[in-house]
């Protein structure tokens, strides 16, 4: 077996907080290939963005935020977002050398010899003395299960299966979930489904006017809370609520974003709550989101009982050489920004033997 390669870093993932990690390690000297290997198991360029559906354009899209050093401009807003920011990463990548290795599927990583992390790849091992992990969510949609779901006679499937609109003319179908991608879901649906049903856990919290930076601030405070809890972190909407924009607004009015509570049970033919009400479906889509994928870390031991992993700012409490970006408090595409100039810094101080801020 061939002996692993060593790097001074090895970032994990290529969406928005990989490229910015990669970005400033480049800045700060490290040299792509010889000091830092970036990995993604993604086919292309795009990160998570890649694989929208194609009628989630790059206009319905809110809160993209710029990659360091490169502006996105000129944009069109009718293309779909997964062409507009698939060619904006891949113009990044090349204009600033980050040789992304793809597609590269991180197994494991675990603890090597002389302090290092042995990163494990079917390609081979890398040898490292940090890691950047900045492996995002769309790897794991999160699927809840409620009674009777397997006797359900029609199609399930994710957001992350959710080719667009079209594929429902004439159906039945329950939205579940009352996240951004569940409300665009049922707007997008309704012209052409037979009838639509919006259940969500807990009422949804429509915001309105301007997302200013102090409601920004306050936002991560409450998830950066939890991470340094050691608890998952909450999703973005569940504490900054859903923007009222002028598509919410209608959809409110026609009854299309008409909200009832989570049912009680699935059927073979729909669901049903306790109180006997029932809601016929030929499918149920859940806008459920995802969570961490992080699997590939577990090696580590990096979970604490609560069931996430305790941060000080990026960098892991129980190990600082790991950094995770795209986690809690960072998943913005901001945050990712953000984090990634944060862990590279923070990175520098340990391999130069400077110590590292509590």
């Amino acid at each position: 077996m061939n002996a692993a390669r060593e790097v001074e870093v090895v970032v994990i993932g290529a969406g928005q907080a990989g490229l910015s990690a990669a970005y400033h390690l480049r800045r700060s000297g490290y040299e792509p290939d010889r000091d830092f290997a970036v990995l993604d198991h993604s086919p292309g360029p795009g990160g998570a963005w890649q694989f929208r559906w194609p009628s989630l354009t790059f206009g319905k899209v809110h809160g993209m935020h710029a990659l360091p050093g490169m502006e996105l401009t000129d944009a069109d807003p009718a293309r779909p977002s997964a062409e507009v920011v698939r060619e904006y990463f891949d113009r990044y990548e090349r204009a600033f050398g980050l040789r992304v290795r793809r597609p590269v599927d991180v197994r494991a990583v675990r603890e090597g010899a002389g302090g290092r992390l042995l990163v494990e790849t079917p390609d081979g091992t890398w040898a490292t003395r940090a890691l950047i992990n900045a492996t995002g969510t769309w790897d794991r949609p999160f699927w809840p299960r409620y009674p009777g779901q397997e006797t359900f006679g029609g199609r399930q499937l994710h957001t992350a299966q959710y080719a667009g609109p079209e594929e429902f003319a004439g159906l039945r179908v329950v939205v579940v979930g009352g996240g951004a991608s569940g409300t665009q879901h049922l707007l997008e649906l309704a012209p052409y489904a037979a009838a639509t049903t919006w259940v969500t856990r807990r009422p949804p919290v429509f915001r309105e006017g301007p997302f200013d930076q102090e409601a920004g601030r306050a936002a991560v405070a409450l998830v950066e809370e939890r991470v340094r809890q050691g608890l998952p972190p909450r999703s973005v909407v569940s504490v900054t609520g859903l923007p009222l924009n002028d598509a919410i607004r209608r959809g409110l009015a026609d009854g299309v974003l008409d909200r009832r509570p989570m049912f009680d049970r699935i059927t073979p033919d729909g669901v049903e709550w306790r109180d006997g009400r029932k809601a016929a479906a030929d499918v149920i889509l859940w806008a459920t989101g995802f969570r961490a994928a992080l699997d590939h870390l577990a090696p580590l031991g990096l979970r604490e009982p609560g069931g996430g992993i305790r941060l000080e700012g990026t960098r892991a409490v129980a190990d600082p050489r790991v950094h995770l970006l795209g986690y809690g408090p960072s998943a913005s595409t901001i945050g990712a920004n953000r984090a990634g100039r944060a862990a590279v810094r923070d990175i520098r101080r340990l391999l130069d033997g400077e110590p590292v801020a509590a």
